[in-house]
């Protein structure tokens, strides 16, 4: 086995998807399955579409093309806005994407027209996040302009919440985005078929039956990859949060004091350590490090094991009071938060072994 190694349980993404997709279609509610967290893996992306998902999300190209290439035939949504450099690739590759900027609409519309395609689109809206999205002053000159172009289907509205700034879904402002949809057909007599909500942070508005009717889609990545909502600090209940593992293999363990000697400066990041006087600790050595993975995000799986600090190469763990014995060369297994999922699928160093029926 060549580590460090990142284990995926597709079964139990299949599971969280369903949990997830059943809940929500009660409520009128299609689920979009964001895989961009996972990298794009086509093994996650098809777990999420035998749990329930309509389609699959992503805010990279690269990993459309790579889903697209492994044989998935639905609809496939680009979620981060396009940049100019890639608009034939989004046409070419995504069905849908989402966006904020009338110019970009506009290239667009161009090459699609070009190819004799239509592309669809979700104009994003700021609610107060403060990240992408227009104005609700500039909505009704947008969606005037969009109606005009060819080779575009205003598909529908949508925003995005507790990403850059935490502002939390409320029934509030999904009721805002809603009002929105109705104002607009009436303005301009159309149907606008999609509002979409947000992403794994709305949930809990299903949860506890504060979603507003009118919002039928979400675009959740989070807990259908691991069970969490990190916007709410929350376990998502009903799923599962061991879908991905992280396994890394010791290779020294030796009693040395808690305190380094010598005078310090900063490490090799730039920071100043701190350390906790502890007298002489047991110490594994890990062949882990930062430039393999988020260090930050691990929690190791074997009670009584506590994290000191990495180096790029090296993780270094107390594990005095580990509830386990623990060798050399033994295998020592973490699960990941999302951060450093996102980190460890995207690593070159991290083998990948997917679990399936």
């Amino acid at each position: 086995m060549k580590y460090p190694y990142l284990t995926v349980d597709l079964n139990k993404i299949e599971k969280n998807a369903r949990y997830i997709t059943d809940l929500c279609n009660k409520k009128g509610v299609e689920i979009v399955g964001v895989t961009k967290g996972c990298c794009g893996i086509p093994e996650v992306a098809n777990a999420m579409l035998k749990g329930g998902v309509r389609y699959i999300a992503d805010s990279r190209l690269n990993n459309l093309k790579k889903i697209r290439m492994s044989g998935y035939d639905k609809e496939l949504m680009l979620l981060r806005m396009p940049m100019k450099s890639e608009f034939e690739e989004v046409v070419d590759i995504a069905d849908m994407s989402l966006n904020s900027e009338l110019d970009t609409i506009k290239e667009l519309s161009d090459i699609a027209k070009y190819r004799n395609k239509l592309h669809k689109i979700i104009l994003m809206i700021d609610l107060g996040e403060l990240r992408e999205g227009i104005l609700i002053k500039d909505l009704k000159d947008y969606v005037k302009q969009i109606l005009e172009l060819d080779g575009i289907e205003f598909l529908g509205i949508g925003t995005n919440l507790a990403c850059f700034s935490g502002v939390l879904p409320t029934y509030k402002n999904m009721k805002e985005l809603v009002d929105l949809k109705y104002e607009l057909e009436d303005f301009f007599n159309i149907k606008i078929p999609i509002v979409s909500g947000g992403n794994t942070s709305t949930l809990k508005l299903i949860e506890d039956n504060e979603l507003p009717a009118g919002i039928n889609q979400f675009r959740v990545g989070e807990a259908i990859l691991i069970g969490r909502d990190v916007s709410r600090n929350r376990i998502v209940p009903g799923t599962y949060q061991d879908t991905f593992i992280l396994v890394a293999q010791i290779i020294e363990l030796k009693e040395k004091p808690s305190i380094p000697r010598g005078k310090l400066g900063r490490d090799a990041f730039g920071n100043i350590p701190k350390f906790v006087n502890k007298g002489i600790i047991k110490r594994a050595i890990l062949a882990l490090g930062k430039q393999d993975v988020n260090i930050k995000g691990l929690t190791p799986l074997i009670s009584g094991i506590e994290i000191i600090g990495a180096s790029s190469d090296h993780l270094v763990l107390d594990i005095t009071r580990s509830t386990q014995e623990i060798r050399l060369n033994q295998e020592i297994k973490f699960k990941l938060n999302y951060s450093t999922l996102l980190s460890a699928s995207t690593s070159p160093y991290i083998t990948k072994i997917f679990i399936a029926n």
